[in-house]
């Protein structure tokens, strides 16, 4: 041990300053970081025979990635047909291609574009690992059952957050939505489909379409992009004045903005050409904010998009449509209100959410597996709504009288 001590003397001063403390070099004992073991994983990727559903969750690069990682990936038979990624693509990324579903269930870590169906749900081994999106409306309490007894880590990707606080899957599924709308309505303002000949830029001489955009989120954001790219006239209601400074700033111009207020909605919605519902929902439901009388003073011809459809629309007259057969007429109004607009274009939506998900199981994979990620990231944590046999979602488990686990005291009741 060394002791130092401290004397001081300064010039001009009659009393000496006291330092009593002394202070020593003590050697401390020297830590190490332990790594974590590697953990090699098993991923199955199943077909989706949900409606509607196109998508793939991982694509063939997404594949080759972690098979050359070390990690083994079973892909059913015509997973990827619905994104045009076929099981020769998957082969050729090192992929087993598994002809029967039971099978393909024997991995270890389930990773599915839709909802866990009541079939999948009796496939589910103990212990594994699920993720996927959910869909409340859609949730049956048998399923919940069969996961709770099957002691299921199971997570939904929509919840899931980054390092930037967002929700990356989300964010990418809006972007297309917003994209997508406006592109739908050109197409259906045009006479192929029985619109009534309008081209939505407009020309020279020749006045634009008039867009009218309810909700400031991000689909709206894009809906508008979209919209002002094309070169047609812009008008943006949402009763959140943050999001509409936040839309202004965002796109980078000044455009029509406004509340929702019933009036001013009623008086534009008469001179639109184009009406994108993009409101957000309320405690798991949109919100209705055009009612029938305010459709049926639209103008002839025009055309509806409610891409809030999933969540029950914000247009009173909308009613659930497919891809199949997208479109109906109410007041001489075209109603497009398909629920899964991204898997319209599903490839591109599969690879948004390839590459959310693939990281993730690199990094699952680098940390020692599925549970030590969802420890060290609060992000993953945000998505699991299941973890063996407890369920730790509130509002799912309030809605189905379920009990309720904190998963961060579960977690640390189990560290």
């Amino acid at each position: 041990m060394y002791i130092v001590h401290v004397k001081a003397k300064l010039r001009g001063m009659t009393k000496k300053p006291y330092i009593s403390p002394s202070f020593s070099y003590v050697p401390l004992e020297e830590t190490l970081q332990i790594v974590p073991k590697r953990k090699q994983l098993f991923i199955g990727i199943p077909k989706e025979t949900s409606f509607q559903e196109n998508r793939v969750a991982l694509t063939p690069e997404a594949v080759s990635v972690l098979v050359n990682d070390g990690h083994d990936v079973a892909v059913e038979h015509g997973a990827g047909d619905g994104s045009f990624y076929f099981d020769n693509d998957y082969s050729e990324a090192g992929a087993h291609i598994v002809y029967e579903k039971s099978e393909l269930y024997k991995a270890t870590t389930i990773i599915k574009s839709a909802p866990i169906s009541d079939e999948e749900a009796g496939l589910l081994q103990p212990n594994q690992v699920v993720i996927s999106p959910i869909h409340m409306p859609m949730l049956k309490a048998e399923i919940m059952e069969q996961l709770i007894a099957k002691k299921i880590i199971a997570i939904a990707f929509e919840s899931i957050k980054d390092d930037a606080g967002t929700y990356p899957i989300v964010r990418s599924m809006s972007e297309i939505a917003g994209n997508y709308a406006i592109l739908v309505a050109a197409r259906y303002l045009g006479n192929q489909d029985n619109g009534k000949g309008v081209l939505l830029g407009g020309i020279s001489g020749v006045p634009p379409a008039r867009v009218l955009i309810i909700g400031a989120g991000v689909v709206g954001e894009f809906a508008a992009r979209a919209a002002f790219g094309l070169g047609a006239s812009v008008k943006i209601f949402d009763n959140s004045i943050y999001r509409l400074m936040r839309l202004q700033n965002n796109i980078g111009r000044r455009c029509f903005t406004s509340v929702i207020e019933p009036v001013t909605l009623a008086e534009e919605l008469c001179n639109a050409d184009v009406a994108v519902g993009a409101l957000k929902p309320v405690n798991g439901i949109t919100p209705v904010v055009v009612s029938e009388q305010m459709v049926s003073n639209m103008k002839s011809g025009s055309v509806i998009i409610d891409v809030s459809m999933d969540r029950g629309g914000c247009f009173e007259t909308s009613r659930l449509t497919s891809h199949e057969k997208p479109t109906f007429k109410k007041y001489d109004v075209i109603h497009y209100c398909v629920p899964n607009i991204a898997s319209g274009v599903s490839r591109t939506a599969s690879r948004a959410i390839s590459n959310v998900l693939m990281p993730i199981l690199q990094q699952a994979a680098d940390m020692g597996g599925v549970e030590d990620i969802i420890l060290a990231k609060s992000g993953i944590r945000r998505g699991v709504y299941m973890y063996k046999g407890c369920v730790t979602n509130a509002p799912i488990a309030k809605r189905f009288n379920f009990k309720y686990t904190d998963l961060d005291l579960l977690l640390a009741s189990q560290s």
